[in-house]
């Protein structure tokens, strides 16, 4: 996703994000429109240490053995260890129903790590457990899980999700039709702005509902509100998120390179 270009020399030093999306290809699906929706239990929005009640990117919680794991980006890891970003899942209108969850590690793939490959930029991020109603629980058996699954065939629907940057507010889903650009798996939707990077693309319903791409990868997400690029969910994905479920040892992430965005786009 790009850097938020109408607030980042406000918030520079805190390494504020954004998303969007890219120009049009040739052949590609015929674009939708994005519509609000008052929340679903495993998408909310992530807020970034230091910067409450701004919320910066989305995130969405994955079936774990730990049971304790949400999903995004990895260029919305500004730099270190994620520790104290907070999750409110289902957030809406300022609200969370759910409550706030406390970030305590993050995973991602050696890829990123190295030299934050655009084709691994997914993270998998530890939360605490909390109280509720006087009882001791972790996120998942709360608000339940998605199951992490695999890059679609083109032509696959899917529904992405994400929040748009800013306080309060709601999130935005869009359900299209995938295709390929280049490596990276596509979707026209035009809506998702600055904010949405690391909404999940869903496909499925109930138990079987899985995570098939998030807002991400080429140009950390696309340059412009009208399409939406996702890296590639595979092997690399699925061992990432494995180390986060059984708490492993946490990465430390490199400050993001630029989207590559051209001004203006």
């Amino acid at each position: 996703m790009r850097i938020a270009r109408t607030v980042a020399a406000a918030i520079a030093l805190a390494g504020m994000l954004a998303a969007g999306a890219a120009p049009a290809t040739a052949g590609a699906p015929k674009r939708v429109t994005a519509t609000p929706y008052a929340g679903t239990p495993t998408v909310g929005a992530l807020f970034i240490t230091g910067l409450f009640p701004l919320h910066i990117c989305t995130a969405s919680v994955v079936d774990s053995a730990d049971r304790s794991v949400i999903m995004t980006t990895a260029h919305c890891i500004r730099s270190g260890t994620g520790a104290g970003y907070e999750f409110a899942p289902a957030f809406h209108d300022g609200k969370a129903p759910y409550g706030m969850w406390r970030v305590t590690a993050a995973y991602a793939a050696p890829g990123w790590i190295r030299h934050a490959d655009p084709h691994d930029d997914f993270a998998f991020l530890l939360v605490a457990p909390k109280q509720v109603d006087g009882k001791r629980r972790t996120l998942q058996s709360v608000t339940g899980g998605n199951r992490l699954g695999s890059t679609p065939a083109a032509g696959s629907v899917a529904t992405a999700f994400g929040y748009p940057l800013g306080v309060g507010g709601s999130g935005l889903r869009c359900r299209a039709t995938t295709y390929r650009k280049g490596s990276f798996d596509a979707i026209r939707c035009n809506g998702f702005a600055d904010g949405t990077s690391g909404g999940p693309w869903l496909s499925g319903t109930g138990s079987s509902r899985m995570v098939v791409g998030l807002v991400g990868g080429l140009h950390q997400g696309g340059c412009t509100k009208e399409q939406l690029y996702s890296p590639p969910i595979g092997e690399a994905a699925h061992r990432a998120l494995a180390r986060a479920g059984r708490r492993g040892p946490a990465d430390r992430f490199p400050v993001p390179p630029s989207d590559g965005c051209t001004t203006g786009q």
